[in-house]
């Protein structure tokens, strides 16, 4: 499991002028990120816009961005939906290009039971050999996976761990305490990351890390070497970013930062849109508190 790392950039989609993928710019940003402290990318999540992709343009993500990158990083391909059958079409499809692992979010929409859950995701897991890390974010899709749930599929050889992004820190430490061997939680909430590591989780799928990737790898090391009180005021220190990422929906504020940054990662499709005048003042002066560690002049 180290191949996947602690850090992982759940990474934005790039757009040109037209709202046509950028792909080149993709390539960059994936490298971009790893030389800013992730250890992987996911690739066409939540925070890519990945209801806004057709199935084509997820195919030429993961291979360009896994071409891209190389052996410097992983590569994790966001394969799950609603819909099983093409759940299970697009993780296989994703192997055969060769990336190094899924992200499979819990169904939205259709609201299946637990047994539902179970069986969509073991049906998933058993169609590939790539490792799976299961997506549980409740507030997205109307349905929180439980813990007696997740439990349950860690049983499943290449289901390897699960994104957290419940907030429910009691469900959280449920399945750190009676996880598997080998099976692993990584917060899916950036605020949520240093009390989940204190916990015993493993690390995180982060958004914040677009901007401030090194600032949280150093937060995240303080955790590791045993220093809580010093990992504590970074976690404190970065919150504002934390939650300001977050003021109107994913990836809406992170895009309107890199870019005011100089990254060029253009806007979000529709139904997204910019921020308002308001949102984006605000945006403004929260990112004069904070130095950017993503190279802008990353080249692939």
């Amino acid at each position: 499991m180290a191949q996947i790392g602690r850090l992982i950039t759940a990474m934005v989609t790039p757009f040109d002028e037209e709202g046509k993928v950028d792909y080149p710019q993709a390539r960059r940003l994936a490298l971009a990120l790893l030389a800013s402290g992730s250890d992987g990318v996911i690739i066409s999540g939540t925070t890519g816009e990945s209801p806004a992709l057709s199935h084509e343009e997820k195919l030429r993500l993961f291979g360009e961005v896994k071409e891209a990158v190389g052996q410097r990083g992983s590569v994790i391909a966001g394969a799950g939906s609603y819909n099983t059958h093409e759940s299970i079409e697009l993780s296989r499809e994703a192997e055969r290009i060769g990336v190094d692992g899924l992200l499979l979010v819990v169904p939205y929409y259709n609201r299946p039971p637990q047994e539902g859950l179970y069986q969509h995701f073991e049906a998933i897991a058993s169609a590939t050999h790539l490792p799976c890390i299961l997506y549980n974010v409740p507030s997205r899709t109307a349905t929180n996976m439980t813990a007696e749930t997740t439990l349950r599929l860690g049983q499943v050889d290449n289901i390897v761990g699960v994104k957290e992004a419940s907030g429910d820190l009691a469900q959280v430490g449920a399945i750190i305490a009676d996880a598997p061997s080998g099976f692993l939680v990584w917060s899916g909430n950036d605020s949520d990351t240093f009390l989940i590591m204190c916990l015993g989780g493993y690390g995180v799928v982060s958004v914040a890390s677009h901007l401030v990737g090194r600032q949280i790898q150093q937060m995240m090391g303080y955790l590791l070497e045993g220093n809580v009180e010093q990992a504590a005021k970074e976690h404190h220190r970065l919150m504002p970013l934390f939650k300001g990422l977050f003021w109107v929906s994913n990836p809406i504020p992170v895009k309107y930062a890199m870019n005011r940054a100089g990254f060029r990662v253009g806007r979000s499709r529709l139904p997204l849109v910019e921020p308002d005048s308001g949102t984006a003042a605000r945006l403004d002066a929260l990112m004069k508190q904070y130095s950017v560690d993503l190279p802008v002049e990353a080249k692939a």
